[in-house]
């Protein structure tokens, strides 16, 4: 894998730099598909169970879940409660829960090493079935629509910022469009006519609704760090006199198009095409500082740097501007790729001129070069929602099924480029 199985440090690893500085050569660590199959870390292998207390018109007054967690012979990346207990991030986060109370045991078996690979267990695949099966079985025992009992236990709109029930925050949501945009395209009020049709015949229609919350971008650094060292991103951005430009980033891409996100953001925050921008992503001899690319959160953490960054070069650039055009720097204005005077907007020059008077026509007291670093270290996750309505026949006598449809709706927020996002 290319996210959660690149965290630990294996036993390999350091056998092979230990073995190279003895043997003052290079040394390279190979294992086959079986060693690797038995030595890598796991994603999970949790058992939970709970309760949920309800009113009798459908709101929910509490929940109380229990974990137990195998962790294999041994944890291989962080001490054995961390991940398990980071089931709490997602759990019931959107939905209105006045109390909430979680329990988890880890126990040390035989099995391969646990771990964080694939949607680990600190996120959300876990939760979210444990969650959504309580759900439906609340539903079921209420007599209540689904749909509905769903709804009226989401955090409204109006509720954020919202502490879940396990005390993290979210910042925003829409869950109930979320819901009524998946209801529409999965045609919910036919399909439970033809339902009550099919049945009358003989034949078993279904319809399943879960709902995920997620928490991504990990990257605060009051709560996360990788060996005490904190988990924000930087990104560096240098404009030649040419107008062309150059960014680099600590994240590396590993088919996820970075190259395309990074370019498209600079363009957008200073006009230059993105033909003329290269990005330099990854490589430890050049590269800004960086945490890596897992837990969703390129974007979320290094895309914000390069956002950052692009709008210092700005506003330097602004400063250049009042320089070529003679007036102060409160009477310059812009627009994409170019600066002008608001009293006298047909007076203007481009971010091409602003760069080439970065190095040979700048004001008293300016240092040259148009060129900058940012950090950013986000002040929380980021926290998309999903909603998944899937439909199934089932033959009555064989309880073979069959998919007929499935619809999802994600609220990924600000899609950067949607050819990327399709």
């Amino acid at each position: 894998g290319g996210f959660g199985n690149k965290v630990p440090v294996y036993p390999g690893y350091v056998c092979s730099i230990l073995a190279s500085i003895l043997l003052e050569r290079p040394v390279k660590w190979i294992e086959d598909k079986s060693g690797n199959l038995i030595s890598t870390h796991f994603a999970r292998d949790v058992y939970l169970d709970g309760e949920i207390a309800l009113r009798r018109d459908g709101k929910i007054l509490a929940v109380r879940m229990r974990t137990q967690a195998d962790h294999g012979a041994f944890f291989s990346d962080a001490q054995p409660s961390k991940f398990k207990i980071g089931l709490m991030h997602s759990a019931f986060a959107a939905y209105d829960v006045p109390v909430a109370h979680m329990t988890t045991r880890g126990t040390y078996t035989n099995k391969a090493p646990g771990g964080v690979a694939y949607r680990c267990s600190f996120r959300v695949t876990e939760a979210m079935f444990f969650q959504e099966r309580m759900m439906q079985a609340a539903a079921q025992d209420l007599g209540m629509d689904q749909a509905e009992f769903r709804r009226m236990n989401f955090v409204r709109d109006d509720d954020f910022p919202h502490r879940t029930p396990f005390g993290f925050l979210t910042d925003s949501g829409q869950y109930g469009k979320c819901l009524d945009v998946g209801l529409r395209a999965v045609g919910y009020d036919d399909f439970r006519k033809k339902q009550e049709e099919a049945r009358a015949r003989g034949r078993l229609l279904g319809l399943g609704i879960s709902t995920m919350t997620e928490p991504l971008g990990a990257g605060n650094s009051h709560e996360y760090d990788i060996l005490g060292i904190k988990m924000f991103d930087s990104a560096e951005l240098k404009i030649h006199m040419t107008g062309k430009a150059i960014v680099r980033t600590g994240a590396r891409g590993q088919g996820q198009g970075h190259e395309t996100t990074w370019a498209q953001i600079v363009s957008h925050e200073l006009g230059i095409p993105a033909e003329d921008i290269v990005v330099e992503e990854g490589d430890t001899d050049t590269a800004p500082f960086g945490m890596g690319t897992y837990a969703s959160r390129s974007t979320p953490v290094a895309g914000a740097a390069v956002s950052m960054v692009s709008r210092k070069i700005r506003a330097k650039a602004r400063k250049l501007a009042a320089h070529l055009l003679e007036v102060s720097e409160e009477d310059v204005e812009w627009e994409l790729g170019r600066f002008y005077v608001r009293s006298a907007p047909d007076r203007r020059v481009t971010i091409q001129e602003c760069a080439m008077a970065a190095y040979s026509n700048m004001p008293d007291g300016m240092e040259p070069g148009l060129e900058n670093t940012a950090y950013y270290d986000p002040p929380n996750l980021t926290w998309p929602f999903a909603v998944y309505i899937v439909t199934v026949e089932v033959d009555p006598e064989t309880g073979v099924w069959d998919v007929l449809n499935t619809v999802a709706v994600d609220d990924c927020g600000v899609r950067i480029n949607p050819m990327i996002v399709e």
